[in-house]
């Protein structure tokens, strides 16, 4: 079994791999009302809501313009990700599609958004973005995200790299 430091070095070695730089592209936050928080993001904070989703209850807003970072706002105790903070680095897709494997790679088990093992990207298709989730060593959950260009799909919800690949290749036969 590989030692805290030695994951971490060798997390770091597979890092260095990504052709771009991570960049901070989420966080999340709890609220005791979240009709309230939305209203503050959005109307004092000035922030585009992105989708609403009242089945969470949770709601996720732009940050610095639609595709550029995110807001994840859940009501106390609706977040399905047992966590103490959420930080996304946005990097490419190819960096997405291949972070499973590094991960692995690096003794790290990647997860998908209800923290469960996997070996391809979630897409969240309200955005649409692709993204794997993992842990750091201190049980926070770190997630490699990007930006699809393809249009959103709200009322496609949460689907798997391969479903997604799917539905597009799809509608363009």
């Amino acid at each position: 079994m590989a030692t805290p430091e030695r994951t971490i070095l060798s997390f770091r070695a597979q890092l260095k791999t990504f052709r771009s730089p991570p960049l901070i592209a989420a966080g999340s936050k709890a609220c005791a009302w979240l009709q309230r928080s939305i209203a503050f993001y959005r109307d004092i904070v000035g922030q585009e809501l992105g989708i609403e989703q009242p089945e969470r209850p949770a709601a996720f807003f732009w940050v610095g313009g639609r595709g550029r970072s995110m807001l994840g706002v859940f009501s106390v105790g609706s977040c399905p990700l047992t966590m103490q903070h959420h930080v996304a680095f946005q990097v490419r897709l190819e960096d997405v599609l291949a972070a499973p494997r590094r991960l692995r790679a690096a003794g790290i088990t990647p997860l998908g958004s209800g923290r469960e093992p996997t070996d391809e990207p979630v897409v969240f298709a309200w955005g649409p973005a692709a993204s794997v989730f993992f842990d750091d060593p201190d049980g926070n959950l770190l997630e490699y995200i990007s930006m699809l260009p393809d249009p959103p799909r709200p009322e496609l919800g949460l689907v798997s790299w391969s479903e997604w690949r799917a539905i597009h290749e799809n509608r363009r036969d």
